[in-house]
């Protein structure tokens, strides 16, 4: 029986190894004006794994990473995903305490940093010796000794108790990942992807190697950057051009100017409920390309809900949801049962595609995966249409792409005597889509506006710093029966206030 199992499982590195041994001549990953073939992508992360595997890195370490996007960023994932190690990837637009927390909960058995990044790696594990990224390599053998289950990556999550949470993504989960990427966008062996968003970010990882997976050319792209994204475009067929609010409107506006002749996109767009319609229209119309229509999570990828695409030219009344493949969806209410048609209830997950838990968060693992299916705490209601969003039951801000937790927030203000109670709310923004406010009573007239900035922007990363204060005394505050403020209230309170 045992070997049935094996040989019915596998593995990234066996896969993408496997695109190597058929087509090495092809391109793998592109950065500028270098180029590596499979087969050179397959050496080099050889070298990385028999040295990492000299200095200790054996299944189950993680391997920490703190760098800009690069290839050698890709390089040192896949040789961890060889030794059965994962690489919990570090947000270098967090600061260094926040940092310091992450590396605390992986404890990994390395540190490696980009020269950009050297003085915030200093700054947050100063106990620690950071390498350097792009040093890494060595004769030698590495063993080939990853099992399907084991974890390949570790992305952080807001938390909602206002400490980030490592979510574990496991081998089986990035293979499955990439079978419903393709699926559920028909994509071709030969569409390449542009990872521009950070590593950090599954926008940056899971799809890069999703297209190394089915053979594809990935671009990795130091950021975003219209111009450099519409110059390969130019250049190469693309299956998913992954874009958020905030930057498909600067690409619209430099298509609109360059009006270039593109090699093909199969999809744009993601968060399509948060990108004007006028936006969709336009943008679909110059790439000659469906727009996503999709939700997802870092915990399931991009399902559970990936199955829709807005058609050029084409806005539909409702942006219903519809489900992915490989997935399996139940709508459940506060009883723990599923509701009815048209009700609104919980999305609780269940299939390959999912993570494998938090790491070291027992309790929180047990609390999430109840019942055998993933919890997600956003709320749905299904109609004729398809999964309509009806709001989140863990109230988050997207901000860019970013996920903030209010608590994250709220930890910081709370810790100043000056305040005597305050929460954070969302605000729509025309650029992010959403931003955080902080509504605040205070027991001291000195603390003002820029006094409660300060204290972020002391512990804070940018994009999680309130983009705006509101004093109230504190009997203003909406509150229910049990003392909690009303949230939803204070949101309200806030947009009447800024319209």
């Amino acid at each position: 029986m045992s070997d049935i199992l094996t040989a019915s499982g596998t593995t990234v590195w066996r896969l993408i190894a496997g695109r190597a041994h058929d087509r090495p001549e092809a391109p793998a990953l592109i950065e500028g004006g270098r180029v590596l073939s499979y087969a050179d992508m397959i050496a080099a992360a050889d070298r990385i794994a028999a040295d990492l595997a000299a200095r200790g890195v054996t299944r189950g370490d993680r391997v920490a990473v703190l760098s800009e996007n690069c290839i050698e960023y890709g390089l040192t994932q896949l040789a961890c995903a060889k030794l059965g190690a994962m690489v919990a990837c570090l947000n270098w637009r967090l600061v260094a305490p926040e940092l310091a927390w992450c590396i605390e909960l992986v404890q990994p058995r390395l540190v490696l940093c980009s020269a950009r990044h050297r003085d915030l790696a200093r700054a947050a594990f100063p106990d620690r010796q950071a390498l350097d990224l792009r040093s890494l390599g060595c004769a030698g053998e590495a063993p080939d000794q990853a099992r399907p289950e084991d974890g390949f990556i570790i992305i952080y999550t807001s938390g909602t108790t206002g400490r980030p949470k490592a979510a574990v993504i496991s081998q089986r989960a990035q293979i499955a990942r990439m079978c419903a990427f393709r699926l559920d966008l028909g994509l071709a062996r030969e569409d390449g992807y542009i990872s521009w968003a950070p590593m950090f970010h599954m926008g940056g990882t899971e799809h890069l190697f999703s297209t190394l997976l089915i053979g594809g050319a990935v671009t990795v792209m130091d950021g975003f950057d219209a111009d450099r994204i519409i110059d390969t475009l130019e250049q190469q067929r693309i299956g998913w051009l992954m874009t958020v609010p905030a930057t498909t409107e600067l690409l619209l506006a430099r298509l609109r100017t360059r009006r270039p002749r593109i090699k093909g996109v199969r999809v744009v767009g993601a968060m399509a409920d948060m990108t004007p319609a006028a936006v969709i229209d336009e943008v679909t119309r110059l790439l000659d390309a469906p727009y996503l229509n999709s939700f997802g999570a870092t915990e399931t990828g991009m399902p559970p809900l990936s199955g829709d695409l807005i058609r050029p030219g084409e806005m539909p009344r409702s942006l219903a949801k519809k489900l992915s493949v490989l997935t399996e969806l139940r709508l459940v209410g506060p009883d723990g049962r599923d509701v009815a048609e048209g009700e609104t209830g919980e999305a609780w997950v269940r299939g390959p595609t999912l993570f494998s838990g938090y790491w070291n968060a027992d309790q929180v693992n047990r609390e999430t995966f109840s019942g055998g299916w993933f919890h997600m705490g956003d709320l749905f209601r299904r109609t004729p249409a398809g999964y309509e969003f009806a709001g989140r039951s863990k109230y988050l801000i997207k901000s860019g792409g970013e996920n903030i937790y209010p608590a994250e927030i709220e930890r910081v203000i709370l810790a100043d005597p000056r305040v005597a109670d305050a929460i954070v709310v969302r605000r729509p923004d025309p650029h992010w889509g959403e931003v955080p406010v902080a509504v605040v009573a205070r027991c001291d007239d000195s603390l003002d506006e820029a006094g409660v900035i300060a204290l972020c922007r002391a512990s804070l990363a940018g994009y999680k710093r309130p983009k705006g204060v509101v004093f109230v005394p504190v009997e203003q505050f909406p509150r229910s029966t049990s003392g909690k403020i009303i949230r939803e209230a204070v949101e309200a309170m806030v947009q009447e206030a800024t319209a």
